[in-house]
């Protein structure tokens, strides 16, 4: 045998098949061809590599010492490309597969949940995998590859090396529970608001410096007495009348309990939207790329 030779993939995958069947017939069954085309190949495969791969009798073929050692390694390498080959099929048509995601909770309630349904009920083989994060974490695992897509909102701080597109307007309330239910009544000034205790996420949170900034532009300072983990924590501290909180619209939409009071503000609170954040340049699979589609288009119309 010489080294470095070129032999065709093709003289292979013929010879794995007569080994496989030991009958030079079935083989070229299997391969949709001629017994005499499979035949040759083989002969030109065995003049190649300058030995004997099998010996031919009346009733078939069997592999000679050097053909079980071709055939032990030559068997693992088609066997392994053939379901590549099926891996790859089933996952172009959207049968199998694995989409990451990485959303925050205000994007999850507000916007995402129902697309995530959709693609579910589109596409059972696919395998969502969907991380909680909040804003920073997000972007932080986009960057970091431990996602593939993000859906956020803003704000989203620095997003170098990503492409952010908007989905949907987000508009936030101040909202009370009984205890405040006073402050329901007519609208009020924001410095008055300052004074009662109020609840927010963590220091550490997007959300929480967006109000420090709403905050400091109207000469005030924000200082809530509780802070949460997550978005969807507020509420339940309002109906408890720990303070009074900022949500979405969307968390109060057919929300008729008695124990929740909208505050209308003077001055109206910032408006954030939920935001699709991909990396620059990023090729992504094709289940990856049907999720966008489907997020794309739930998104609402740009206005005006």
């Amino acid at each position: 045998m010489v080294n470095g030779m070129d032999i065709s993939f093709d003289y292979y995958k013929v010879f794995y098949y007569v080994a496989k069947y030991q009958n030079v017939t079935l083989a070229a069954n299997a391969l949709v061809s001629s017994q005499p085309n499979v035949t040759r190949t083989v002969k030109n495969l065995e003049y190649t590599l300058g030995c004997t791969l099998f010996v031919r009798s009346n009733r078939g073929v069997r592999l000679t010492p050097e053909g079980e050692r071709l055939y032990a390694h030559v068997k693992i390498a088609v066997e392994q490309i053939a379901a590549a080959e099926t891996e790859l099929n089933r996952a172009k048509t959207l049968r199998s597969g694995v989409v990451s995601l990485g959303a925050t909770e205000t994007a999850l309630h507000t916007f995402l949940l129902p697309v995530l349904n959709e693609y579910r009920r589109q596409y059972p083989g696919i395998c969502l995998n969907i991380l909680n994060y909040t804003i920073t974490q997000a972007v932080a695992a986009l960057k970091n590859n431990l996602v593939d897509l993000a859906v956020v909102t803003t704000p989203t701080g620095e997003t170098h090396g990503l492409t952010a597109k908007p989905l949907k307007r987000i508009r936030e309330t101040a909202v009370c529970g009984p205890y405040f239910s006073e402050l329901a009544d007519a609208e009020m000034p924001l410095r008055d608001l300052a004074e009662y205790p109020l609840i927010s996420l963590a220091g550490s949170t997007r959300t929480y410096e967006m109000y420090r900034q709403w905050f400091a532009e109207n000469g005030l300072p924000f200082s809530p007495v509780i802070e949460v983990a997550t978005a969807d924590l507020v509420l339940p501290m309002v109906r408890n009348n720990l303070g009074i909180g900022f949500v979405p619209e969307d968390f109060l939409n057919g929300d008729e309990r008695p124990e929740l009071y909208r505050i209308t503000l003077a001055e109206e609170p910032p408006t954030r939207y939920v935001t699709l954040l991909k990396r620059q340049g990023d090729v992504l699979s094709v289940a990856a790329k049907e999720l966008v589609r489907l997020i794309t288009e739930a998104g609402e119309k740009p206005e005006g």
